[in-house]
């Protein structure tokens, strides 16, 4: 059977994360979590003290510094899941903080924390046999993937999502906080000048705000299936079914 790339963007808080591992287990390949990356990137700004008091970043010092950043992911032996390491460290937990998440979204602009997400994103999908989650990934990281999904959710279901996450784990949360921090998320997202949030052409949309998981996840499913009979029909596909190679 052909292995393809599968890359599921959208919202924050939209479950990206919880269905590209479920689709991931399923189907037997491999997990990324794109956006651990840039929270883990996120937390060695803020232990460092890299931001200024208005919240914004000391660029010029943390492009300095990456090169001591290093993040990748381990598999969990109970959970057969990757989490994420920072510098050797593991903080699956202290990246899905709050203050991280009001944190991310400037780090995640910066054009040369981008750029070296990117490539070590891309190295990993270089076997193919991948489900990586993000909000550029099928713009910007694998804009030839074979099968591309654009998730999609309200803001206030979003929100209640998340304040139930970080309330499951015994962590502090407020639903008013989270919502707000959701909204401008998705703005700072969507208008950001380096690979900004946006649905590519052949994504198919998946609204998931009334959706179950197991509806959600049966549909993923038909569309992986039906994405590996048409990459088996074309190989490879800008040879056989008329499309121009990709640069």
């Amino acid at each position: 059977m052909s292995k393809i790339i599968i890359a599921i963007d959208g919202h924050s808080s939209c479950g990206k994360s919880t269905m590209a591992k479920a689709l991931a287990q399923q189907v037997g390949y491999i997990y990324v979590d794109s956006g651990a990356m840039y929270r883990a990137v996120t937390l060695f700004a803020l232990r460092e003290q890299l931001f200024n008091a208005d919240g914004s970043v000391q660029a010029e010092a943390l492009q300095a510094r990456m090169p001591e950043v290093k993040v990748h992911f381990k598999l969990d032996s109970a959970t057969n899941l990757p989490v994420t390491y920072l510098n050797e460290e593991r903080v699956e937990d202290e990246i899905r903080t709050l203050e991280v998440s009001q944190h991310v979204s400037p780090i995640a602009a910066l054009p040369f924390v981008r750029e070296a997400m990117t490539a070590a994103q891309q190295a990993m999908g270089e076997e193919k046999g991948i489900v990586m989650d993000g909000r550029d990934i099928g713009t910007a990281v694998f804009p030839h993937a074979e099968l591309k999904i654009f998730v999609t959710a309200s803001a206030e279901v979003r929100a209640q999502r998340r304040f139930d996450e970080l309330q499951a784990k015994g962590l502090p949360a407020s639903y008013e906080d989270i919502l707000k921090n959701v909204q401008e998320r998705d703005y700072i997202d969507s208008h950001r000048a380096v690979s900004p949030l946006r649905q590519a052409e052949d994504a198919l949309v998946l609204d998931n705000s009334h959706l179950t998981r197991e509806e959600q996840n049966q549909w993923l499913l038909q569309q992986f299936d039906t994405a590996v009979r048409n990459a088996q029909k074309c190989p490879p596909l800008w040879r056989s079914c008329g499309f121009s190679h990709p640069r």
